[in-house]
């Protein structure tokens, strides 16, 4: 599921420290890869900082 992003977000995101990107994720080895083989690039940290991009969070999200 796509959600934007709105100013809300991007403030809450900081406040709470939000983590939902792979570089945050128990599944996300040492050669920046998913464990499980899902592509990452739209889950990625850096993608975040367009604030035009949606949020998209994997459902395999496992915090560290």
């Amino acid at each position: 599921m796509e959600v934007p992003q709105d100013e809300t977000f991007r403030e809450e995101r900081e406040r709470f420290a939000l983590r939902w990107n792979c570089e945050d994720c128990a599944l996300f080895d040492e050669q920046e890869r998913c464990v499980h083989g899902f592509p990452t690039h739209r889950h990625r940290r850096s993608r975040y900082l367009d604030p035009s991009a949606p949020i998209l969070i994997c459902k395999e999200f496992d915090l560290l």
